[in-house]
């Protein structure tokens, strides 16, 4: 490379990883857009969540032919990338394999582990594409999964083809330019290649100019590739290679069917229970803070680990496929629930920076925008949906809070349900008769 492409590839890398850190910027802006949520207990639990679920990928192979797949695209994608540090070294000073005289056989174990490797992603991505557009699984033409959510899939898969094919020829024309007697240019013998090894023989007859011109375009486009498949993660539901890690560590610890107590409403029953309590006395007021909700009816009244939920969901649609009120028909759909709590955060993101920093109302919401009552109403809080997700997201939490404010600042709970409540608030039970008629059952058996 003359001195000139070494500063156009300097110039690239800057570009490159600069959109990359201000799309980062954004994504925690927007997360952080969320109400604050203590997740900092028990460290211990919370890095073995993280090693097991987002690094070993223990919920991905209870389905053992999806699971070991994806462990040879996720462990392919991220350990062939490791050569991305010297492919860098070598575009930013001309070099050529850079690492290879000091690592010595380890290098040649490094290369050929990353050969195999980029293998098995091309045939686990080959039979993913088949899944979703020939075998064509339930789960991945659900109604919920259409337009660029459906697209964006398979935009991956050709991405990650593309690129693995691209290193593999640059790679096959590097072995043929060491190969040359006498040597070429500044090529010299390292590294291992079980398969580039048999691609090798197509440039044979091919001028060594020809090749390694070719070994220069092979070159730039898998760099160029990486580095624009890496700002296209913004976009895409690929960013949980990323926030897989963060969503696991971070995620709930409780037990599944523990629900969490509204601190305010918690607070005034304690007044309620206490005879010491003054009824009368006037809380201390904060002028500055926002009115208190019950709930939430859009994403700023999430907490942020919700909101990081949404963007790290995979739309797998192993939650939707497992929900049982999908199952019957009904509307719900724990995928398009974070999908659509995505969309609404992009969205006020967006509105976010077109002012300058500050959200300015749009008249529009999460709920009844995004999602209607009826697919709220129709979850059964069962949590399979929280049990079959491979990275721990709780469509189920947002499903609940969006409840509460229907319930406590809408006063919108169905027919059923406030027959329900008012008989607990008359008569102690969810029945429709009085207290003193509760036992009479042991009378009648």
């Amino acid at each position: 490379m003359s001195y000139l492409d070494n500063i156009l590839f300097a110039v690239l890398l800057i570009v490159g990883f600069g959109f990359f850190a201000a799309s980062v910027k954004k994504i925690i802006r927007n997360i952080n857009l969320g109400v604050d949520v203590d997740r900092k207990d028990n460290p211990k639990a919370r890095w073995k969540n993280m090693a097991l679920i987002a690094l070993g990928q223990s919920k991905m192979v209870r389905r053992p032919v999806a699971g070991i797949l994806h462990i040879f695209v996720y462990v392919g994608f991220i350990i062939i990338n490791i050569e991305l540090l010297e492919i860098i070294i070598d575009g930013l000073f001309g070099t050529h394999r850079v690492f290879a005289p000091y690592l010595g056989v380890v290098y040649d174990v490094l290369i050929a582990s990353f050969e195999i490797l980029a293998i098995l992603v091309i045939f686990a991505v080959t039979v993913f594409w088949l899944r979703r557009n020939f075998i064509r699984l339930k789960r991945f033409i659900h109604s919920d999964l259409t337009g660029f959510p459906k697209s964006d899939a398979n935009y991956i898969l050709y991405f990650e083809t593309v690129l693995m094919i691209l290193f593999l020829l640059m790679n096959a024309s590097d072995l043929h330019l060491q190969n040359v007697p006498g040597g070429y240019s500044h090529f010299h013998k390292a590294g291992s290649y079980p398969i580039s090894q048999f691609i090798a023989p197509i440039f044979n007859g091919t001028s060594n100019e020809t090749v390694g011109l070719l070994f220069e375009v092979f070159w730039w486009l898998h760099i160029v590739g990486i580095l624009v498949f890496m700002n296209y993660l913004y976009f895409s539901k690929h960013l949980h290679i990323l926030l897989a890690f963060p969503n696991t560590y971070f995620a709930n610890l409780k037990p599944e069917g523990q629900f969490d107590n509204l601190a305010s409403v918690t607070k005034e029953v304690k007044l309620m229970m206490d005879p010491n309590a003054d009824p009368f006395a006037a809380a201390p007021v904060d002028e500055n803070a926002a009115p208190s909700k019950f709930g939430a009816s859009d994403v700023q009244d999430l907490n942020w680990v919700q909101l990081l939920n949404a963007y790290t969901c995979t739309e797998c649609g192993r939650c939707t496929y497992s929900c049982p009120a999908n199952q019957t028909g009904k509307k719900l759909s724990p995928r398009k629930i974070m999908m659509d709590t995505r969309d609404r955060l992009t969205e006020v993101g967006k509105n976010i920076d077109a002012n300058k920093g500050v959200f300015v109302p749009d008249n529009k919401t999460l709920l009844n925008d995004y999602i209607t009552p009826e697919e709220l109403w129709a979850c059964t809080s069962c949590n399979a949906c929280v049990e079959e997700c491979p990275v721990n997201i709780s469509p189920l939490s947002i499903i609940m809070d969006m409840r509460r404010y229907l319930v406590m600042e809408q006063s919108a709970a169905p027919m059923s349900l406030n027959a329900m409540m008012t008989n607990i608030e008359n008569n102690g039970a969810p029945w429709q008769y009085s207290q003193q008629d509760r036992l009479n059952w042991k009378n009648e058996n």
